[in-house]
């Protein structure tokens, strides 16, 4: 007969406990929004490697490879992300402000510039966008904030403190310049808001507060002779309100990018025959104008296929937010879904000229290692939340 040490026996319950909380986590998780994420960024592979098949001349693949890459990077920090409780983040809110404003400061003497911006801080070979991390630092940081005044969300003091919070990164990031991930910081604000319990009274104060704002700094300003926007930055509004005025300048890329949809028709022209992009006429197609590139070789049913995998991601996201087991989760679920249905929003509106170039990437399609990974992060809260809630 076998002896039955007792170090054998806690060896055993400890791994009878392992294998219980595994079971109890995979029945928690919601493997719909984890399919269609995994879905959403395979597809946005296949788009990469016929968009970017000609870039390199004699490497067809090496956009797709690198973007392979991010999404295995991205893909264990969302699985990281996933095990972590978020009353973590809650504790820790200052922490993590302090961070994303540390490295939105250190782009400032750090940073490499590219295509006009600062907006990049490179460590040894690989470089990194602190701003799209910012995003998902600052729904943390400003979340712990409303969740600790929970109780007085109603009051006008709660609201303008998270304002605050939020303006600070929002003109570190305007700085670089980079106007369309500060409007995706703004928008996040709003939704956190909107799921705290803010008043009506107190929304719409921002609200008149932002408009006021933007009217300065495109309008009244520049009318006495003080430009806060960059020229290329006024080119492009002023494109958008009437793009006939210089079609071979800032309206240039939109025009190509209306183009280039247009030519997609119902089934696309294909890798092969998609001219805009494999000749260029189309520029930053593999990143700010993905969209356009996508419907030119797939058509309007490829990015039919899309616009539904995002449709169901968003529609999981809303659930999860549903399911959050406390304020704080509540807050940030709704953070982190309204930023990427904007960021969504905004980057194809701007390739069919309904809204201004911005330069927001298309989430999970558009080339780049930043924006993919920190996506992905947000989803890995999410099911955090989504299986903390269900537990409860």
């Amino acid at each position: 007969m076998a002896m039955d040490y007792p170090a054998t026996r806690r060896a055993r319950t400890r791994a009878r406990r392992v294998e219980a909380g595994a079971e109890a986590f995979a029945r928690s998780f919601d493997w719909l929004l984890f399919g269609a994420v995994a879905a959403l960024v395979g597809y946005g592979l296949h788009l990469v490697a016929g968009i970017t098949r000609d870039d390199v001349p004699g490497t067809p693949d090496y956009y797709v490879f690198r973007q392979a890459v991010y999404a295995a990077a991205g893909g264990a920090a969302m699985v990281g992300a996933s095990l972590l409780d978020p009353d973590l983040y809650r504790r820790y809110w200052r922490q993590l402000y302090a961070v994303s404003l540390l490295l939105l400061l250190f782009v400032i003497p750090l940073g490499t510039e590219a295509r006009g911006s600062q907006r990049w801080l490179g460590v040894g070979s690989v470089s990194f966008q602190p701003s799209e991390l910012g995003k998902l630092l600052i729904i943390l940081s400003v979340a712990g904030f409303l969740a600790e005044r929970a109780r007085r969300v109603g009051e006008i003091g709660t609201v303008l403190g998270s304002v605050g919070l939020t303006t600070l990164p929002t003109v570190l990031v305007f700085v670089q310049p980079d106007i369309g991930t500060s409007l995706v910081y703004g928008a996040a604000l709003a939704a956190m808001l909107f799921v705290a319990g803010t008043r009506w009274l107190h929304v719409t104060a921002l609200i008149t507060i932002i408009a006021f704002s933007a009217a300065l700094v495109v309008w009244l300003l520049p009318s006495l002779g003080i430009d806060v926007l960059e020229p290329y930055q006024r080119d492009r509004l002023t494109a958008f309100v009437d793009r006939e005025s210089d079609p071979q300048g800032a309206s240039y890329n939109v025009q190509q990018s209306i183009l280039a949809i247009g030519a997609g028709g119902v089934r696309g022209r294909g890798v092969d025959n998609s001219t805009q992009t494999n000749l260029d006429y189309l520029p930053e197609h593999a990143t700010d104008f993905a969209f356009a590139s996508l419907a030119e070789q797939r058509g309007f049913v490829g990015a039919a296929i899309l616009l539904l995998l995002y449709l169901l991601v968003v529609w999981r996201g809303l659930r999860v937010v549903t399911y959050a087991s406390d304020p704080y989760s509540a807050i940030v679920g709704a953070g982190i879904v309204f930023a990427l249905l904007f960021q969504v929003f905004v980057n194809i509106g701007m390739t069919m000229g309904i809204a201004p170039v911005t330069g927001i990437p298309l989430p999970f399609v558009s080339v780049g290692g930043s924006s993919l990974v920190t996506n992905l992060l947000g989803v890995g809260v999410l099911q955090a939340i989504h299986a903390r809630g269900r537990r409860r």
